[in-house]
């Protein structure tokens, strides 16, 4: 950071580093942290303007007026003014740290409230939850816009504290466009609604699983350099890990690809695919802290790779198979959109359980500081990829609705359940009507 006090409490910053920055170290995590509050703020316009581009489905379908509608977005601008003061006092007084954790807790706590009406049929007078939610997003908001450049100030050398204020200010307007874009896409009409509100179980569970997955491998891919280097393996090596994994992956992802499409068995193959993935994890948790192991740590990267990558344009198909009518790019997009929120928050952790080591090792890593432990995390994410294939093994279930639309669209889609197709009537019609 490069500032004494105010944020996250960092390390003892380095001698050497203090004549740089006048008595100050940057970290390079800080990039990360503007990441989170850039999302924190994009998500939090993203509620408050999500309700306008649709006002009037929103009206019918809660028996609502346009008025009340109105209110959903305008309560964000009263309760901004109360709310300014207050916020103002907690960025200075209590810290960044907390203003940040504070205003997620809140666009959390909000989001869930406002999606009450639609999550549990017969809510008697939604527009309280509605409201309601909304206002707790309020409070969130003012923390949200006023941390960038506070977080510029504490974390940024003076040549980049405009950057980095730029970029934490400007992902509030990107929040507005994407509500103005993405509503209307979701919410053709009042039946997709609950879509919105992420009503589907399924596409929730593929989601949280598929994007957790995301998140370990692009935590697996920043990291693996520091994880290799500490138990002696050169910078190279690492490099010729990384190029398997992702040529393997590559390679997985065509092989899985070619099967479903000739099969059509989409959940037999992410449910396999990722449980193979998780005993690779694992296998590298434990052989990476080892020294010597040269050609197993290579096949298991590239076994990694191989399982992983492969489910990926299975798992962008099942998002859209289980969420039609939504469009497909919204469907896949969300998907990876969350992949990137979990990636942020799992390669946080994963970095905050590393320690350092007093005592010789035989490190090659060039930073200049102690010898990394990397067992915890290694261990973590490994933990992490088993729970995500567990709980999707567990409760990911649905029917095919695309494929359901195609083989017959006179019937309703939406569904969770309906007659299997006659028999004769297509060529693949029993994986059409298959619900695991």
């Amino acid at each position: 950071m490069a500032g004494p006090a105010g944020g996250w409490s960092e390390p003892a910053p380095a001698t050497s580093a203090r004549s740089v920055l006048g008595g100050y170290r940057a970290y390079a995590r800080r990039w990360v942290f503007l990441l989170v509050i850039s999302l924190l703020s994009c998500s939090n316009a993203t509620l408050w303007l999500s309700f306008a581009p649709v006002a009037d489905t929103i009206a019918r379908h809660f028996l609502l007026s346009t008025e009340q509608i109105n209110w959903l977005s305008l309560v964000y601008l009263v309760v901004s003014i109360p709310s300014g003061v207050v916020a103002i006092w907690v960025l200075d007084s209590i810290g960044l740290r907390w203003a940040t954790t504070l205003g997620a807790f809140l666009n959390f706590l909000g989001s869930v409230i406002r999606s009450m009406p639609s999550m549990v049929i017969g809510t008697q007078d939604p527009f309280v939850f509605l409201l309601g939610g909304q206002s707790i997003c309020a409070l969130a908001q003012t923390l949200v816009i006023f941390s960038p450049a506070k977080l510029a100030a504490l974390w940024f050398p003076e040549h980049q504290r405009a950057t980095a204020n730029m970029i934490g200010t400007m992902s509030n307007p990107l929040g507005i466009l994407v509500a103005n874009l993405l509503s209307p896409i979701l919410v053709k009409t009042e039946e997709d609604i609950p879509l919105m509100l992420t009503r589907n179980k399924a596409y929730i569970v593929l989601a949280v699983c598929f994007g957790g997955g995301i998140g370990i491998f692009s935590s697996f891919s920043a990291l693996l350099e520091q994880v290799l280097c500490v138990n002696g393996y050169s910078s190279e090596f690492a490099g010729l890990c990384g190029a398997l994994f992702i040529v393997f992956g590559v390679l997985g992802a065509v092989a899985l690809g070619l099967y479903v499409d000739r099969t059509k068995h989409f959940i037999e193959a992410i449910k396999i695919g990722l449980c193979l993935t998780s005993l690779a994890c694992v296998a590298f948790a434990v052989v990476s802290q080892l020294q010597g192991q040269t050609v197993v740590l290579a096949a298991v990267c590239s076994l990694l790779g191989f399982f992983g990558f492969a489910v990926a344009p299975v798992a962008m198909e099942l998002a859209v198979e289980c969420s039609f009518p939504v469009g497909e790019g919204a469907a896949a997009g969300l998907v990876f959109v969350l992949g990137q929120a979990e990636g942020v928050l799992i390669m946080v952790l994963l970095t905050s359980l590393t320690v350092r080591h007093a005592e010789p090792s035989v490190s090659t890593c060039r930073d200049g500081q102690g010898p990394l432990d990397w067992k915890v995390p290694m261990l973590l994410m490994a933990g992490l990829c088993v729970l995500f294939s567990c709980l999707l093994v567990l409760l990911f279930h649905t029917p095919y609705r695309r494929l359901q639309a195609e083989a017959d669209p006179s019937p309703s889609i939406q569904g969770d359940e309906r007659p299997a197709t006659a028999a004769g009537a297509l060529d693949h019609a029993p994986y059409l009507a298959a619900t695991p």
